[in-house]
Parts: structure tokens; sequence; C-alpha cells
């Protein structure tokens, strides 16, 4: 894949090559996105109808870039007469300042070309490269170039300006451009897309904040990271995950079309939108830090929480919604992805996020305002998830168009048996059980506590031991010493060695005299790579270090891991996990991706990137918050917060000032005193 760079604001982006460039591709969907649509699919400048070569790029701001330019093809030498600088923005709307450069002792003349070009393609049409049947139009107007799509009602435009005169053609814009010696001519050219329904208006006109200059966008990130805690250590690679991990949560922010906040994206490009299990997960890695996260999940997901059966949509009540699609497939019924529900995981997951936001920050509003939401989703346990009415979740997908698998590993070929087989359906993974078992646990604290339902409380509780007691049983592989990545349709064990069972631990189902076999497990070389848990042990026939759940490493699956090795005093195995994500986080630049590659450390000496992982991706962004939470050993409890700190030694020192909290703010530090051997 080549390098690309990307500048985002919101849920708004774009993807060019390294001169800037917008240039239709098989390889990968370069253009202008908002909403799911593509408002760019060509944006390319020539000079006399040379193409441009990239000096290099300079990565201002997740919002901004700038490239310096030559003309023509790179050689060991360029002695360049003319030069320019692509400065780029994104605020509402793209924004491109074009700035030419003579360094001649003399005038010239010069042609500047910008192509442009629009397809209207769905992300999902984008990213496969499908080929195209809708029809664009183009209209050349005085102010500019206006392209439209237009289906029923619905009508998307990118509308083309420039600050400067231009030839405007259906194509493009030419700019006649004289400079004297040694001059500079710049113009501004600014690129809006709009998406307008039956009313004709633009259907985000009423977004709070969907329009900002840029002074207020750096003002609004350094109020964002003045307000997170301050982290102080002896490790460069901690320091510079920590800020690029903050940095990276603020560029994912966006003012949805609800009015409960700002939400979080998922990742950039594929999942700029809400996903549930990612929402959620994002905001229990966050709580520590930006409390705000979380609050905002728990509105929107309560806002669209399932109310109805919808096959379609795989839609039952009390579900928590999967992912939210904005694009034009889903309004029409082409797709099932407006308003999505196929994650079995989501709803008790949901439940769990109320009960550790209420320990954090002591909002016991909220627990009572969403009392009816996370009753109906402990109910959706007990009903609609218990397909088999055996008390287990399960999950088997109804809708023609939604996904087979439904816990967090949902490509087609995730769950599997030892051999490679794949099962039947319906089926019943591991986790699910755990989250379900927590969720009770939880749900059963706040029935007590804030519901003011005893009696609900007691049979929660009364639930969850008895699926402690039948999964430890039913799951478990006594002759390899740990749990089965799920039961199938006729209650077998489906008997592969997965990254699963860390979520087992964190959840506390695990009876604790199995949790040191299941450890050995999670740190053994058929799963641990050196750069962390993978998602599939490699004896497994299906093992694909470059696989998506069938091998590769996912930074937010280690946290959760790792989080669940401290629950179970396995404090030197949890400092190792989290160390080495911390080392990986080097080789990114501090950035974690979604996933990368599951080679051993010993092979690669470094962690290879995953053909087309998200990054930023905001549960990634969230994976050092949790490991720093690990290692300081941060619990709520009451009204402090307790602190109990297993730092390896390879870290040193760490100081976190400032945590937020029911307690007002604390502090929290630690040495390095956990001795770990190279890896």
């Amino acid at each position: 894949m080549k390098h690309l760079v990307s500048i985002l604001d919101g849920n708004t982006f774009m993807l060019s090559d390294t001169r800037g460039d917008i240039d239709p591709s098989p390889d990968y969907p370069t253009g202008l996105f908002a909403w799911d649509t593509r408002f760019l699919s060509k944006w390319v400048l020539t000079i006399d109808g040379e193409r441009l070569h990239a000096l290099s790029t300079d990565d201002l701001q997740y919002f901004e870039c700038r490239f310096f330019l030559v003309p023509g093809e790179p050689t060991h030498y360029v002695d360049a007469k003319t030069s320019v600088i692509r400065h780029r923005s994104l605020s509402g709307a793209f924004e491109e300042q074009l700035t030419v450069l003579n360094h001649r002792d003399e005038p010239v003349t010069l042609t500047l070309r910008m192509e442009i070009d629009c397809d209207f393609a769905d992300i999902f049409d984008a990213r496969e490269a499908r080929p195209l049947s809708r029809r664009t139009a183009k209209f050349v107007t005085s102010g500019g170039l206006r392209l439209c799509h237009q289906r029923d009602k619905h009508v998307s435009e990118t509308i083309v300006t420039s600050s400067e005169p231009a030839e405007i053609d259906a194509e493009g814009l030419t700019f006649r451009v004289e400079l004297g010696p040694h001059g500079t001519w710049s113009t501004s050219i600014q690129a809006l897309g709009t998406i307008r329904g039956a009313g004709g208006r633009d259907v985000r006109e009423n977004l709070r904040g969907y329009r900002r200059d840029r002074p207020e966008k750096h003002r609004d990130l350094q109020e964002w990271l003045a307000r997170t805690p301050k982290l102080t250590c002896d490790s460069d690679a901690l320091k510079e995950t920590y800020r690029r991990s903050l940095v990276d949560l603020a560029a994912l922010q966006y003012t949805g079309l609800t009015s409960q906040g700002k939400l979080t994206s998922t990742g950039l490009p594929w999942y700029m939108t809400v996903f549930g299990r990612h929402s959620i997960v994002t905001g229990l890695q966050t709580l520590p830090f930006t409390p705000q996260i979380a609050l905002s999940a728990l509105r929107v997901l309560a806002l669209l929480q399932g109310g109805r059966i919808d096959d379609l949509r795989d839609e039952e009540p009390g579900k928590i919604l999967h992912e939210l699609r904005y694009g034009e497939p889903g309004g029409f019924e082409d797709s099932a992805y407006t308003t999505y529900y196929g994650a079995a995981d989501c709803t008790p997951l949901f439940v769990v996020l109320l009960d550790e936001y209420e320990r954090w920050t002591g909002d016991v509003a909220t627990v009572r305002m969403l009392e009816y939401e996370a009753r109906s989703a402990l109910a959706w346990i007990d009903t609609y998830g218990n397909l088999m009415d055996d008390g287990y979740v399960w999950y088997e997908c109804r809708s023609p168009r939604g996904l087979v698998n439904q816990g967090w590993k949902d490509s087609p070929d995730a769950i599997m048996y030892s051999d490679g087989r794949l099962p039947g359906k319906p089926r019943a993974t591991c986790e699910l059980q755990g989250y379900a078992y927590d969720a009770k646990i939880r749900g059963a604290r706040l029935a007590r506590r804030f519901w003011n339902d005893p009696a609900y409380a007691e049979r929660l509780e009364g639930e969850a031991a008895d699926l402690r007691a039948r999964f430890n049983r039913d799951f478990w592989i006594a002759d390899r010493g740990y749990f089965a990545l799920a039961l199938d349709a006729e209650g077998g064990q489906v008997d592969a060695l997965s990254s699963n069972i860390g979520h087992l631990l964190w959840s506390g189902i695990v009876e604790e005299s199995r949790a040191e076999q299941v450890v050995e497990h999670l740190l053994s070389r058929p799963l641990f790579s050196g750069w962390g848990v993978r998602s599939l042990a490699r004896h497994n026939p299906a093992f694909n270090p470059i696989g998506y759940h069938t091998g590769a490493i996912w930074p937010w699956d280690n946290s959760i891991i790792a989080w669940g090795l401290r629950r179970y005093g396995f404090t030197q195995q949890a400092a190792r996990l989290a160390v080495t994500m911390i080392e990986a986080s080097r080789y990114f630049g501090g950035r974690l991706p979604e996933a990368f590659a599951g080679y051993d450390r010993q092979l690669t000496k470094y962690p290879v990137q995953y053909p087309r992982a998200c990054g930023p991706f905001s549960s990634s962004a969230g994976a050092p918050l949790m490991l720093l939470r690990t290692l300081l050993g941060l619990q709520p409890h009451e009204d402090h917060l307790t602190i109990d700190p297993a730092i390896p030694d390879r870290l040193g020192r760490i100081e976190l000032i400032d945590i937020p909290g029911r307690w007002g703010k604390t502090d929290a530090f630690g040495r390095g005193r956990v001795r770990l051997e190279p890896e």
C-alpha cells in the first residue's frame, strides 16, 4: 500500500498521496469523504501539464497539512526554478491555499491546472473499488464548478470555488499565472460538500459546531489536552504514545445527528461513524482521563437502542446498536447499515460501561436516567440473546446483508475449531458469556444502590452465579487447560485457542483455580508474539499473521487482556504485556493502529503494519490509556481512588497528575520495580 496523507475534522476526512493529489486508483480509495460519501474523487494539480514531485510533507495538525512540491519527476538532484506549497485544512469545508514561487531572475508565465471530479461513492463502494452505476452531473457557473448526484429527493453536491479568477470547465480549473522575478502568487480553492433532503436544505445545517474556523479548532485541541491528566515519565515511548492517543481521540470527535454532545468516530478511513462496541470500549479505556467520551457513548447508544424486531437490521428490543451509517445505500435500503444491530456483545457491555462510569464519576443522575435502557439491555440477554434457551448468549444473523459473526471478531472466518473448520449456527462465543456475567453483577449493584430494587438485584446475582458455574463446566477444555472459543449449535466445544480467553479474566467469570492455566496460554508462544497477544494461536491451520481476526494483534484487545491479568493478580504478566504494546507504538510514530501483524518478534524485530489498518482508531488510541491505568493499578473505590503500581523496570518512573473522578482530582505515582526479561 502506498503512503497516504490524511487530514480530518470529525467524520469528514481527506486521503491523498504525498503530492496532495487525489487520483482514482483501485489500490486505495483516496478522496474527500464526509458522512460516508466521497465528495471529491479527483483533485490533481499540474504546472504546464506536468505533475508535481513532493519534497516534504508537513503534518501540522490533524486538521491541516502542507505539501512542498516542485514540477517534474524526481531525480537525484532537482534544480527547480518553480516551487509550490499546498496548505490544506478541514473545518466544515475543505480549503487548499496554493502558493507558487518563481526562483528565477526573470519573469515567467505558468499554467496551473486543477483536475476535479466526483463520483459520490459510498464509503463501502470506494473501499472495494466497485464499479458505480450512479449518474453525476457537472455545471459550470460564474462562481465555480458544481458537481451533483441526485436520487429521488436525495441530492449530493460538491461546489468548488476559487479566490482568484480561473478558467472553469467541466473537468476543473485553469489559472494563467504571471510571476515577476522571484515573485509569488497564491489562491485559495474551496470545496464544499452538501447533502440535501426533501426540503432542499443541507441536512447538516442544524448541527452545532458543524462549521468552525481554524482558530477555534486550535483552541479546542489545546483545551482538550489541558483537561486531561498530565503525564511525566522516564519512557519516551510512553510519553509519545500518550500524547498521540489524546490528540487522536480529539481528532475523532464530531457533532452527530443528535443533541447528545460530541460523538467519537471509530477509525479513519472505514469507520468514521459510531460503532457501539468501540464507543463502549473507548469509553471504558478513557474514564480516568476524559469521562465525557463514556457519557456521550451512553447517551447516544441509549437513544438508538433497539425497540422492535427488524430482520433486515438484526434489530431486537433492548439490543444496542452495532453501527450507524449516513450514506445513500442505507437510506434507500440497498444496505442494512443505516442503523444496524448485528452485534451480541454491545448490549451487555452497555451495562458494564454504565456501572463503571458511575464508579468513576459519581454521576447518579445518568444512572437513574438510563435505568429503563439498562434494564432493557439486561432483559435482552435473557430473551433474544438466549436463543437456545440454555442461559447462554448466542447469535445468528437474520439479515441477508448482515454479519455472520456478531462478537468483536466479526469477520466470516473468525470463529473456528482447532483444525480450522468453521462451526454451524448459531454460535455462543466465550467472551459473550463473560460480558453477560459482568453485566448481571454490575446491574445488580445499580439496582440495589440506585434503582431501589433489591429483589431484582438478588435475582441478577443469582443468575450471574449460575452462569459462572455452568460456563466453567461447559466451556472448559480440561485436557488443554483453556476455555473453548465458543459452543456450536449442538453444544459442542469450538476448541480453537484465541485471545478471547483474555476477556474472560477481565469479566471475572473465570474460577480462580483455572486462571493460572489461562494466563500461561495467553503468554505462551502460540498466542504471544513478543509484541502482543495474537487474535488466534499460530498452531491453528487457519492462522495467518496478517489475518484480520485469525492472527493479527489488536491493541484494544491486548489492553483488555492486560486489565484482566491485573484483576486476577498476575501483575508481572500484565506489566509484560503493557510494556510490549508501548514499545510497539514507537514503530508507528506513537499511534497504535487498528491492528498489526502477528509475526514473532524474533523474526521481524519490529511490528509489521496490517494492510489497510485504520489509523487513528478510537479503541487503539484508548489502549495506552487503559495500559496506564493497569500499570498504576487505578481503581475507583467509593469517593477515593486506590493506587497500586506494578510498573516494569524498563519504563522507570511514571507520574500522572490531576486524574478526574468523583473525588475531584488526584495524582498517581509509581516506579519501575517489576523486573522483566528482554523479549
